[in-house]
């Protein structure tokens, strides 16, 4: 019974020493000031706003993030305010072992860029209104005439349709949209214009015009 009691004193002692340890580890980690902060670009071929900026949001316009205590930070709030940059889509902000606080970002995609009365403007691929950067100019499709609410979803996914596709890709530069809904598109390489009518059949017209194209090159 002497042993079986104290077994279960030494059990108690042991499992109050183990989380007197953690408290006092987690205490001390808590108050320790990061080392610095980090942004990284996941499509950082091309960048549409600066890693400077990027990192202001970061640390919230502190000197740096050696001036950051860990146990003042709110990660979510560092990530919303990110997020909330028209240029980016989406970010994930977190802590690593060695006390360094990243960002990893995505970029919008834009996928074409509007002229209208109200100026210029990009379409990202999800289908948001991206606006125009002073870091980098997009190659993509010119949009001209009106987008209709009515017609918006499939010119979306069109434009998405012209993007994934290299041929397209490189071939479109232009598409305008006429007041009864279809388009007139042009190419890169030759003088010509493209009736595509109203956006019905996409993948059978465009395909269509790849084998008019080929054959037009070998002639």
């Amino acid at each position: 019974m002497k042993l079986f009691n104290w077994a279960n004193i030494r059990l108690v002692l042991m499992f109050a020493l183990v989380i007197f340890l953690f408290s006092f580890t987690s205490k001390r980690n808590e108050e320790r000031k990061l080392t610095k902060s980090k942004v990284v670009f996941l499509n950082d071929s091309v960048t549409f706003i600066k890693h400077e900026m990027v990192n202001k949001l970061l640390i919230e316009n502190k000197r740096d993030a050696s001036s950051i205590q860990k146990d003042k930070l709110d990660l979510n709030k560092l990530e919303k305010s990110i997020n909330s940059n028209p240029m980016i889509e989406k970010s994930e902000v977190f802590v690593t072992i060695d006390g360094v606080l990243k960002a990893v970002v995505k970029q919008k995609t834009p996928i074409a860029r509007v002229f209208n009365d109200e100026g210029s403007f990009y379409i990202d691929y999800q289908g948001n209104i991206m606006p125009l950067s002073d870091e980098f100019t997009a190659r993509v499709p010119i949009i001209s005439g009106e987008i209709s609410k009515e017609n918006k979803g499939d010119f979306d996914k069109l434009l998405r349709f012209v993007y994934k596709d290299d041929f397209l890709k490189k071939n479109i530069i232009g598409i305008q949209i006429l007041p009864d809904g279809s388009l007139k598109m042009m190419n890169r390489n030759f003088d010509y214009e493209i009736e595509f009518g109203k956006i019905v059949n996409v993948k059978r017209k465009f395909s269509n015009y790849k084998a008019f194209f080929q054959k037009s090159s070998f002639r």
